[in-house]
Parts: C-alpha cells; sequence; structure tokens
C-alpha cells in the first residue's frame, strides 16, 4: 500500500496517492490475496516496487533505479512464472529510457544497469539450474508439458479470453471476483480505460507518460495472459480465483488514484464525482470484505479435528492420505504436526491406521462422492484392506475417514 501511495504520489500529486493507496488499504481482494499462503501475498508488493523504480528512473535520471527494478523483477518472477509478463515492459521502458537520453555517458549508465539488472536477474536462477542439472530437467520437461498439451481445449477462442482476461486484470483489485459483481466489474474496467485514455490526451507531461506507460502494461499484459494462462478465462466458485495477475494489481490501483486526482482538480462538479465515485468504491469493497473466520473453519476447526484423529488413532504411527489424489492433506497434516502426532506419510507398512481427508468441491476431479464411494475406491489404492472406525465432517467441505 506504501509504495502504491508513492508511487501515484509521484505521477500526480497527494490527491492520487491518498486515493491510490486508499483504495489498496481497504480493497476486498488485497485483504483477501493478503491473509492465505499464496503467490498474491508478495507478488504484488515486488511489483509494485519494480514499478515505482522504473519511475523514478525515468523521472529523476538516476540509472541506479533501474537496478532496484530488475532485483524486484527478480523476485515477481519467482512469486509466480506469470510475473515474467511484466519483464518485457519493463526492459521496453529501459531501452526507451537510453535512448532518449543520446549519445553520452548518461545514456552508458542506463544501459549498463540494465545490462547489470539483467545478470542479477539471470544469477537468481541458479539454483533453479542446478536442481535441473540434478533432477533431469524435470521442470523444463513439466513446462513443456505444460505448454504444448492441448490443456486448453474446452476455453473460449482467444479473442473471448482477451476479453476476459482484461475484465479481470481492470476490475479484480476493486471490485473482486469478476462472477461476485459482473457489474460493477464492466463498470469499473471501462472508468479505468477512460481514465488512461484522458491523459493520454491531454494530461500532463508527467501523468501522460504514466498513462501511456499503464496502457502499455496493461495492453501486453492482457494479451500475453490470454494466450499463455488460458485458464484465466474460467472462474472455479470456492478456490482461489484471478490471482496469475495480482503483479498487474498496483499499475490498476494507480490509475484509479490518476482518475479521481484529475477530477479533483477540475472544478466542484468533478470534485463531487470524484468523492462519489472513491465512497461507492470503498463501500462496495467494505461490503465484500473476507469474514474474519474462514468459512471453512480456518485453523480451530482444522486443530479440533486434528485432536480426534488423535483420539481415534491412539499412540502408534498411521498415514494420512488426501482425495483427491494430486491435493496434499497438510491441512491436517499441520495441526497433528503441531499437537505432537504428525502422521507417517511414507510409512507403508498395512496394519497401520489409515486417515482419507477428502474434499467435496472437488468431487469432479475425484470421480465419486466424500463420504464412503471415494474412500473405498482410494483404499486398495493405499493397498490397505480396513473397516471404517470413525467419519465425521472436519468442515463443510472436508470428511475425515479413518480406518483400521
Amino acid at each position: 500500500m506504501g509504495v502504491v501511495w508513492w508511487l501515484a504520489r509521484a505521477i500526480a500529486g497527494p490527491i492520487a496517492g491518498f486515493a491510490a493507496g486508499g483504495l489498496m488499504a481497504v480493497s476486498a481482494s488485497a485483504i483477501e490475496e493478503s491473509t492465505f499462503i499464496w503467490n498474491p501475498n508478495l507478488i504484488a508488493l515486488s511489483s509494485a516496487v519494480a514499478l515505482a523504480a522504473a519511475w523514478q528512473a525515468w523521472t529523476i535520471g538516476r540509472a541506479r533505479w533501474w537496478i532496484v527494478a530488475a532485483i524486484a523483477q527478480a523476485v515477481t518472477m519467482h512469486c509466480h512464472v506469470l510475473g515474467a509478463v511484466l519483464l518485457v515492459p519493463l526492459a521496453a521502458f529501459l531501452l526507451a529510457d537510453a535512448r532518449r537520453r543520446g549519445a553520452g555517458p548518461a545514456r552508458r549508465q542506463v544501459l549498463l544497469a540494465g545490462a547489470a539488472g539483467l545478470a542479477l536477474i539471470a544469477a537468481s536462477y541458479i539454483p533453479l539450474v542446478v536442481s535441473e542439472l540434478g533432477s533431469g530437467f524435470a521442470e523444463t520437461r513439466a513446462l513443456v508439458e505444460f505448454l504444448f498439451t492441448d490443456s486448453d481445449a474446452g476455453d473460449p477462442p482467444l479473442p473471448v479470453r482477451l476479453a476476459l482476461v482484461t475484465l479481470r486484470v481492470l476490475s479484480w483489485p476493486l471490485t473482486g471476483l469478476v462472477t461476485a459483481q459482473p457489474a460493477a466489474a464492466i463498470i469499473v474496467a471501462f472508468a479505468i480505460v477512460a481514465i488512461l485514455a484522458w491523459p493520454v490526451r491531454a494530461g500532463a507531461k508527467r501523468e501522460r507518460e504514466a498513462a501511456v506507460a499503464s496502457v502499455a502494461v496493461l495492453g501486453w499484459s492482457a494479451v500475453a495472459l490470454a494466450v499463455i494462462s488460458s485458464s484465466l478465462a474460467r472462474v472455479v466458485p470456492g478456490l482461489p480465483n484471478d490471482h496469475y495477475h495480482a503483479f498487474l494489481d498496483p499499475v490498476v490501483f494507480v490509475a484509479a488514484g490518476l482518475g479521481v486526482a484529475g477530477l479533483w482538480r477540475r472544478d466542484v462538479v468533478g470534485r463531487i464525482i470524484a468523492a462519489a465515485g472513491l465512497a461507492a468504491l470503498v463501500a462496495l469493497n467494505v461490503a465484500i470484505w473476507p469474514p474474519r473466520v474462514a468459512p471453512d473453519g480456518g485453523y480451530p476447526l482444522a486443530e479440533r479435528a486434528a485432536a480426534r484423529i488423535i483420539q481415534v488413532v491412539g499412540d502408534g504411527p498411521y498415514r494420512l492420505a488426501g482425495l483427491p489424489t494430486n491435493k496434499s492433506p497438510d491441512a491436517y497434516g499441520f495441526p497433528l504436526t503441531r499437537l505432537g502426532r504428525p502422521p507417517g506419510l511414507w510409512i507403508v507398512e498395512s496394519e497401520l491406521p489409515i486417515v482419507i481427508a477428502c474434499d467435496r468441491l472437488l468431487e469432479p476431479m475425484i470421480g465419486a462422492a466424500c463420504g464412503g464411494p471415494a474412500e473405498d475406491a482410494r483404499l486398495p489404492q493405499l493397498d490397505a484392506r480396513r473397516t471404517l472406525v470413525e467419519r465425521f465432517d472436519a468442515s463443510p467441505r472436508t470428511v475425515i475417514s479413518i480406518y483400521r
């Protein structure tokens, strides 16, 4: 929030900073991103630093800021692989900065800073390279398989995906999940487009440059994400959504700040519109804030389920498995470990008790219903012949089954 405030203020003054930082402070999406273990709780910060550092390099002429931008971009790329999308516009801005400085020492300083930044980004991947060399390039092969398999066969055509991704990018930080508030999402997306088009045509030099840069970042990123990440054209209710483009959140908040500041400077009517729009966005986000306790009961409910598991399995070792099979059961393995009874995840002795955590939300992926059919199909895969001794709902989503 502080970095977003700083960037908006540097572009268009204190009103822009107040609006951008204030909107991020109350944003339901930003709050949700910051309260669970997922990439967005770091990536918006790192991308905001990268963008703010690039803006500083552009406006005050100190090439060293490009190194700061590169370090922040490296963090963005490591938070999520799609963060690499931001590297292209940052590199373009660096080259534009070098070009406008003319021939001489100033241009060389920018190019040297860019080369140093690129070297730092490359160096940050040395641990991955070492891992790849030791694992037969497992990650590279998985990436190639992901990119070239027909995983997007059921997705809309590219123009539709581009429209959906653009809508999500522009609306998510200010209105939340697009399927929850579609009308508000569409209105806000069009408002952001109008805000950025306005200074491009009639704004002061600094705001015009910032608007052009924002359009370039958002436009390029929307196209790249629509092509690379077709999953962004789908929304799965109940699962984390919209987070693979969280590195663009700061751009949207800053754009909103520019709009508020521009209206505020016009006249009394402009101030009324700016205040009303800002109040409406604040009210909307407060209304859709995440609950103080997670809908599934959060950690306290998981800990109570773990205590009940321990009571049933007794003092000996036991196994913990999850359904679907590609979902880790660590939501219960963690509290079990904290309570002093960690599961033997890799113990295969057939006589051990088995605990299966089944996620009802993902029953279509499992192919059977939790609470009996799914677990019965899983037991033979675990090389286990067991009798059910306990079954209970650990949360509204999860069924725990214990077998001996």
